[in-house]
């Protein structure tokens, strides 16, 4: 009798024991389908002579139970955002206006999120060429503490056009807000360059892109300091 004993008592140890299947699963990013990158979305419903209903569309991702959809007007960057268990979603925007959009993948078991690519688009409007998409700053990031090196700070970041037809970049680049003063003009293949700094100060700069037509769109000012 007493082995027996013993050997149920063991048993229940093992079973309180056994349930322990470690933390869930973190999502994954999603995919991104639709709007395509660098585009012109010419899908839109129309609703008004500014808005149009743009369907937006991503793949599934792994252990997610839900999407965030994220689209930011690149002219005001203001944001829209609509939470889904589908994998698409539809938001009236403004005709003729650049967005970027992007998807955060959740899991209702985990803490842990995951975040898509961000692509560009225009949302069709009535004029017949665009300007380029505004330049989209890499690094430094705003806000940002960064050390220098012994030739300065690295500048760089990325362009983009729906027809493909950037010339060149202005980069401005101050102690002063907004930055004023022209640091250098680049070709449409380069997206770094220096920038000469102290230590201690806090620097302004944003980026120009120009297109062969003319069409200008503006980055928005960035600031970073120097240790």
């Amino acid at each position: 009798m007493r082995n027996w004993t013993i050997v149920v008592v063991i048993g229940l140890l093992l079973g309180c024991g056994g349930g322990d299947d470690g933390p869930p699963p973190s999502p994954e990013g999603a995919v991104l389908v639709f709007p395509f990158e660098n585009s012109e979305c010419t899908t839109g419903v129309d609703l008004t002579e500014d808005l149009s209903q743009v369907t937006f569309e991503w793949q599934p991702a792994n252990n997610t139970d839900n999407y965030t959809l994220t689209v930011i007007n690149l002219l005001t960057n203001i944001p829209q955002t609509i939470s889904t268990s589908s994998t698409s979603a539809a938001l009236s925007i403004e005709k003729g206006a650049p967005f970027s959009w992007s998807i955060l993948s959740t899991n209702n078991e985990s803490d842990e999120t995951a975040t898509s690519e961000s692509w560009l688009f225009y949302n069709a409007g009535s004029q017949t060429t665009y300007a380029p998409f505004p330049a989209q700053i890499r690094s430094p990031e705003a806000g940002s503490t960064v050390q220098a090196t012994a030739n300065g700070v690295v500048l760089s970041w990325t362009g983009a056009d729906v027809e493909g037809d950037i010339e060149t970049f202005e980069v401005y680049f101050s102690e002063n807000n907004p930055p004023e003063t022209l640091l250098i003009t680049t070709d449409a293949q380069t997206m770094e360059t220096m920038g000469n700094v102290v230590s201690g100060q806090i620097y302004y700069w944003k980026v120009i892109t120009i297109d062969a037509e003319g069409n200008r769109s503006d980055s928005g000012v960035f600031d970073f300091k120097v240790f």
